[in-house]
């Protein structure tokens, strides 16, 4: 409180009716308070990292800076941070770091509050290029003013996190901690009291700068350590100048660094915690440069650090047993690496050289591959580590843009990858990657095709790359497993027949097993003859996706009013496949899910679908239904080029389509119109959205089934 205007007098007697003798002791006060900061910071998923943080109450926001004010309050009754340099609790660099970043955050609230007219604390994009103007940042050559200025705003918040950490730290100790307590000795360099690592004297890192990475070493050894103390996060910070290139070419430190990568337990959170206190950014140079680096989209949720981290996070955690339920196959892949730490350093630069200009993959595999032989491993283990920097988005690209039921698609890829053990790294780190990117992203239709290319890559290698995957002995072995299906539902061998005779080659390489049963037992079981179509939809098992499929006579063209319908429906299409049969009616397949992912799919929803799809049965080529539902907010921030670009399928006597443009509501109907108005088939289409663009690709043809010609 603080008078504004009015008898002080009244003031006072205020102060005297609400003073520390009124209220909670300091020991409750300063539980209760630390209780209230970590269910808030819960609710910003514990990082301040967020591609739209709230000023006031994330992670290393105005709210952190208050509650240490209320906590040096109520134990030592000051007013300002100032005297708590009295109380040495704070040294006054870190006064100046202190008042320097509330400065910074309260220019940047002032200038939301201006833009909005109102009481608003969420930096949302809508605001986020106007601030940054008008606190007077310029785009660069490699970078965008928003993006230094959200730069700017991590790191201030990064450094107000750790300052919190250590303010907190040092009034838990002061407020409820034995200052009596008896330290116990580790090493020559570091003791533990009250559960906290400590400097046996405040010249350790002074005398020997390799303490700076034994630290985070010990803490993975000794799990019963409860934290660092705040006096040695201060001597941390204030010895990091001591982290230079004899540091980083001295190769005990080498050996340090590679022993907390290795550790059996707290791999993830002590880099976390080396990245917090500084010195992660300091020991590898390009990785200071991406601290608190964002990219300005909606794909990348988070800063490249952190990301950074998530990654290594998501490796650690297929590395470990107790997580194997999450992603059972991922953590048997992990789990056979001899050196998963190839796959951590993997992760740990793969991204490393965003915004530098140029390639990221390929400078960031110079990077990777130069500090792992610094490090001492071998040739082949940097070698490895580079390859896979240097390759880290090739798995997701060819899954999500490619057709990997073509045996060719599957052949170039296992060239490409060489060998099981290039393969078993680059998918997990594939999965790691991509999870760690934007979760509400990652669903179980990623999750299945990246395993799908994987298995299918697999085999292609045990045959040998000298041994390509024969088309014929890929749909024989799909239709065997079909069969076996269908038998156990006692479809005869005579209705398999007749449904199969419509089905071409095309159509057994582009489906699964299971796929092919489930059409074939619903074929079978309907009449084939129906002059309007068919329609049936079933619910993945164990998944959160959809699966639909379409007979229709040939001259329907039922793309553009399925997707229409679907994205009204507020489902998003993640894969089209239209097969001609042999009949003239062709059978055409979508799997989508639902765009809000708190949405359940019960069987009433499922009616839904089945009831909305059933219109399409009927829907003329002019009666593509309107889709209505709004762009959303963050989408709009955004304006992204549409790019097409086409190039010849020979393989199959197609023309590949690419289209990169803002995704929005109706986009894929809208295409759909046109290709209805052109006179284009679509014989497949796959779909990706990366945040706010849509870069699909549409393997068409003219309505004679022969590649787009004229100009």
């Amino acid at each position: 409180a603080r008078l504004v205007a009015g008898p002080a007098a009244l003031f006072e007697g205020m102060q005297e009716a609400v003073g520390p003798e009124r209220i909670w002791s300091p020991q409750e006060f300063f539980a209760e308070k630390r209780r209230e900061q970590i269910a808030r910071h819960h609710r910003y998923h514990d990082t301040g990292y967020n591609l739209e943080p709230n000023v006031k109450g994330s992670p290393g926001g105005l709210r952190d800076i208050q509650m240490i004010g209320w906590v040096a309050k109520r134990h030592f009754g000051v007013r300002t941070f100032d005297e708590l340099v009295e109380h040495r609790f704070l040294s006054p660099g870190q006064l100046r770091r202190l008042k320097g970043g509330q400065a910074f955050l309260w220019r940047v609230r002032f200038a939301l509050h201006i833009l909005t007219g109102r009481a608003e604390d969420r930096l949302l994009f809508d605001h986020q290029v106007r601030i940054a103007q008008m606190l007077g940042y310029e785009d660069a050559s490699y970078t965008l003013a928003v993006e230094q200025f959200m730069q700017r705003y991590y790191r201030t918040v990064m450094d107000l996190s750790r300052l919190n950490e250590m303010l907190l730290q040092l009034f838990e100790e002061a407020i409820l901690m034995d200052p009596e307590a008896t330290a116990e000795p580790l090493n020559a360099r570091f003791k533990v009291r009250n559960g906290y690592l400590q400097t046996v004297h405040d010249n350790v890192f002074h005398e020997d700068p390799s303490a700076l990475l034994e630290l985070f070493l010990l803490l993975q050894q000794n799990t019963d350590i409860r934290g660092v103390s705040a006096w040695t996060i201060g001597l941390i910070r204030r010895n990091l100048y001591l982290i230079d290139e004899e540091f980083r070419q001295n190769p005990r430190n080498h050996r340090l660094f590679l022993s907390i990568l290795r550790a059996p337990a707290g791999v993830t959170h002590e880099l976390r915690r080396m990245n917090l206190y500084g010195v992660l950014g300091l020991y590898i140079p390009s990785f200071g440069r991406i601290v608190g680096r964002m990219q300005y989209d909606l794909f990348h949720t988070y800063t490249v650090d952190e990301h950074t981290l998530f990654v290594v996070s998501n490796l650690r955690r297929f590395a470990l047993p107790h997580f194997d339920h999450e992603f059972p196959h991922c953590s048997r892949v992990m789990q056979s690496l001899e050196k998963p730490e190839i796959a951590y350093l993997s992760g740990l630069f793969h991204d490393i050289a965003k915004g530098r200009g140029g390639d990221h993959s390929e400078l960031g595999a110079v990077d990777a591959e130069s500090f792992c032989l610094e490090h001492g491993m071998s040739r082949y283990e940097a070698r490895t580590v580079a390859w896979l920097v240097l390759h880290h988005l090739a798995l997701s690209t060819t899954a999500q843009k490619q057709d990997i039921g073509d045996p060719d698609v599957i052949n170039e890829f296992a060239a490409q990858v060489g060998d099981q053990l290039h393969l078993d790294y680059l998918y997990v780190l594939t999965v790691a990657d991509v999870r760690g990117t934007n979760p509400k992203l990652w669903n179980s239709w990623k999750a299945s095709l990246f395993r799908d290319l994987y298995e299918l890559t697999s085999r292609a290698l045990r045959h040998g790359l000298e041994n390509p995957i024969d088309a014929d002995q890929l749909i024989l072995e799909k239709q065997e497993e079909a069969r076996d299906l269908l038998r156990e539902s006692d479809i005869s061998d005579e209705r398999i027949d007749a449904v199969w005779r419509l089905m071409n080659d095309r159509y057994f390489l582009r489906h699964r097993s299971n796929e092919i049963a489930w059409h074939t037992e619903w074929l079978a079981d309907s009449d084939i003859e129906s002059e309007i179509g068919l329609v049936d939809a079933r619910k993945q098992a164990g998944g959160d996706r959809v699966e639909a499929v379409l007979y229709t006579p040939r001259s329907k063209h039922t793309f553009a009013h399925a997707t229409a319908l679907l994205d009204e429906l507020g489902m998003t299409i993640v894969d089209a496949r239209v097969v001609p049969l042999e009949n003239k009616y062709s059978l055409d397949s979508f799997v989508f899910m639902e765009l809000d992912k708190r949405m359940d799919i019960d069987e009433s929803r499922m009616t839904k679908i089945r009831r909305s799809l059933t219109r399409v049965l009927t829907a003329s080529d002019d009666d593509v239904a309107k889709v209505t539902r709004m762009v959303p907010r963050q989408a709009r921030m955004f304006t992204t080029k549409t790019e097409v670009e086409f190039s010849p399928d020979t393989t199959r006597g197609l023309t590949v389509m690419e289209l990169d443009a803002a995704d929005r509501p109706g986009l894929l109907s809208k295409i759909g119109k046109v290709f209805i108005d052109e006179g284009v088939d679509i014989d497949a289409a796959k779909i990706m959205t990366i945040g706010e663009r849509a870069e699909d690709v549409f393997y068409i043809s003219d309505e004679s089934g022969n590649p787009l010609e004229e100009e």
